[in-house]
Formats: C-alpha cells, sequence, structure tokens
C-alpha cells in the first residue's frame, strides 16, 4: 500500500526534536510522500526549507485565515519568490473561517481573492481551509472562477449540496481522522461513498485531528497515522484498501503535478 498524506504540519514546533523519526516512521506505514502545509510567513519559509532536505517531502506556501490581519503585499510578494522553489507544488492553506474570527471577515475574505489571484499566476492548485463560511467560500470561489484551477477542500466537513459543488467546481475532496470518529465522523461516513474515486485525497492535519485508534493511545497525529485514514475510507466505501490507495496516490499526484512513482 502506497499512500500519500496530502496535507500536514511538519513544521509544527512539537516535532522539532524528532522530526527525522516522525518521517522514518511514515515511510515504515507506507507513506512514500507527504504535503508539507504553510499557514503564515514563517511556517511557509519551514515547511519549503523542510521539503527541501527531504525528498519524499512537498512544500506549499500561504496565509491561513486566522493570520489574514497579518497578511500585506510584501508578505505576498515574497510568498511568490519562495513559491518558485521546485519543492513547492502547491498554495495554500487559504480559504475563510468565520468559526474562531482570528481576522475580521473583511481581511479573510481580501487576502484569500489576492492569493487566488497569486495561485492562478503561478499555477499551482489551491489548498481550501472553510470553516463556518455559511456559503461565502463557494460564492467567491463561483464569483473568481478559473477553468484551469485545481484544489483540494481540505478537512471537508460539509453537507451533501457543498461537496456535490465544489466537485462541480473541479476540486478534490480532502478526508482526515475525523472520518474514524465515531460520533463526529458518523455523517462523513454517509458522505464518503458519494465522492467519485478519482477526486477524493486522504490527509492527517497532523498534530491535529488524531485518527481513532491512535487518539486512544498520544494526542499528537502524525503523517504515518494517515493509513488509519485510507483503512475507514475503504471501509465507507466498501472498496478494497489497496485499491482504494493505488487511486488516491495517483490523485494526489495529479493535483500537486507529481509524476506517480
Amino acid at each position: 500500500m502506497k499512500l500519500f498524506d496530502s496535507h500536514c504540519h511538519l513544521d509544527d514546533r512539537v516535532y522539532d526534536k524528532d522530526i527525522d523519526d516522525v518521517i522514518k516512521r511514515a515511510n515504515e506505514a507506507g507513506v512514500s510522500a507527504i504535503m508539507v502545509v504553510g499557514t503564515n510567513k514563517d511556517s511557509s519559509t519551514k515547511a519549503v526549507a523542510l521539503a527541501k532536505s527531504h525528498s519524499d517531502l512537498y512544500a506549499s506556501v500561504g496565509i491561513h485565515p486566522h493570520d489574514a490581519k497579518n497578511c500585506s503585499e510584501q508578505v505576498l510578494s515574497y510568498l511568490i519568490k519562495l513559491a518558485k522553489n521546485k519543492k513547492v507544488r502547491a498554495w495554500g492553506e487559504i480559504g475563510l473561517d468565520f468559526n474562531r474570527m482570528y481576522s475580521p471577515k473583511k481581511d479573510q475574505e481580501k487576502w484569500f481573492v489576492r492569493q487566488l489571484e497569486s495561485a492562478d499566476e503561478l499555477d499551482l492548485p489551491v489548498i481550501f481551509h472553510e470553516r463556518d463560511s455559511n456559503g461565502r467560500l463557494l460564492e467567491i470561489l463561483k464569483e473568481n472562477y478559473g477553468k484551469e484551477r485545481k484544489g483540494v477542500i481540505h478537512c471537508f466537513s460539509g453537507n451533501k449540496s457543498e461537496l456535490y459543488q465544489y466537485i462541480d467546481l473541479g476540486f478534490y475532496i480532502g478526508i482526515t481522522g475525523i472520518l474514524t470518529i465515531k460520533g463526529r465522523g458518523a455523517e462523513l461516513r454517509k458522505l464518503a461513498p458519494l465522492i467519485p474515486a478519482d477526486r477524493i485525497l486522504v490527509e492527517t492535519d497532523a498534530p491535529y485531528l488524531t485518527p481513532a485508534p491512535e487518539k486512544n493511545h498520544t494526542k499528537r497525529n502524525e503523517p504515518a497515522f494517515v493509513k488509519s485514514v485510507l483503512i475507514k475510507l475503504a471501509e465507507a466505501r466498501k472498496e478494497d484498501p489497496e485499491y482504494l490507495s493505488d487511486i488516491i496516490w495517483k490523485n494526489t499526484c495529479k493535483l500537486y503535478n507529481l509524476k506517480p512513482a
């Protein structure tokens, strides 16, 4: 089984002391590639540095909606230069988060649109974050529609209508460890079989969203645990895990413009 953790945050300081061991455990679990996702200027810089130092790591750059209030044209210019590194394969994590409201809505929306423009100019796929935007993210995407734009809805947790709208826009659907949680993941397990096989990705969002059964033993998620997400996804879809892992590997490579080995 060949796995690609399509979204994690190995730049987080919780990995500073054992990053090599974390990557080794991932490899032993069958994880052959990992996308380290940037969330602000410093995070993106560290993500790229990590990707440059490990052959099986790739990076994205971007400003998370939580950090939108700190964004500027200068920061955007810096990220555009950073994105020209060959290990950078996506722009994100960007989007809207009206749940915690760490940044005002106007700042979130302004810099979301500007980053969409930057990603399009660089021809990079986009990693989208959406939480409690009540359809606003979809509105903006439809207003700023680009036929050639590729992207993934990270940690999808929406309803059936939203799922179909994202699919109609051509996006991939990212599935996290939430799927494995008995109560919280019940609705997602119902929707999982509705996702076209060629539009699914699996991810950990590590160090967050630790899947079952690992969450019974540790709070810190890591890329190795993406295998548990894949196995639960295969169960929900009534598909063979090896078959599904092969499809998802190819999906992820296609999204990030990598040649599937």
